[in-house]
């Protein structure tokens, strides 16, 4: 058994990142939104950029430059500005949607709503009245 080895040792490469680098320094990462799960309430108001879930209940305003998704156990008693707005649960207050607002199956919205897309869902509950297009 020699003791010394004519044989060389493999180079280790280099860690690979769990995100590659971006032109700027930054990294990019498959981020999944932000979510407010059943059971919780808030009161006040809630502010966020990207993406909100919100399965909870909120009394307050809502105001944000993302996509908000008012799940199926989500109540909102108070008014929602928005980039994009899905409701799936139940809103008492006023939408305002800088983009595109979803009333989808099953969802109860009492109050206006201002954007300048809106799809209805057949089975969507809408009482108040609604605002479509971009203004001139």
């Amino acid at each position: 058994m020699a003791m010394f080895s004519t044989r060389k040792a493999e180079p280790t490469p280099p860690p690979v990142p769990a995100t590659p680098p971006q032109p700027n320094g930054s990294s990019i990462s498959a981020q999944s939104p932000d979510f407010l799960s059943s059971g919780v309430s808030i009161k006040g108001t809630v502010r966020f950029r990207n993406e909100l879930v919100i399965d909870g209940n909120v009394e307050g305003s809502i105001d944000s430059t993302g996509t908000l998704t008012i799940a199926e156990n989500g109540f909102i008693r108070g008014e929602v500005s928005a980039k994009s707005v899905k409701l799936r649960g139940r809103v008492e207050g006023n939408i305002f949607a800088s983009e595109r607002c979803e009333l989808l199956a099953g969802c109860t919205l009492h109050g206006d709503v201002e954007a300048p897309r809106l799809v209805v869902d057949e089975t969507a509950t809408l009482v108040g009245s609604a605002k479509v297009g971009t203004p001139k």
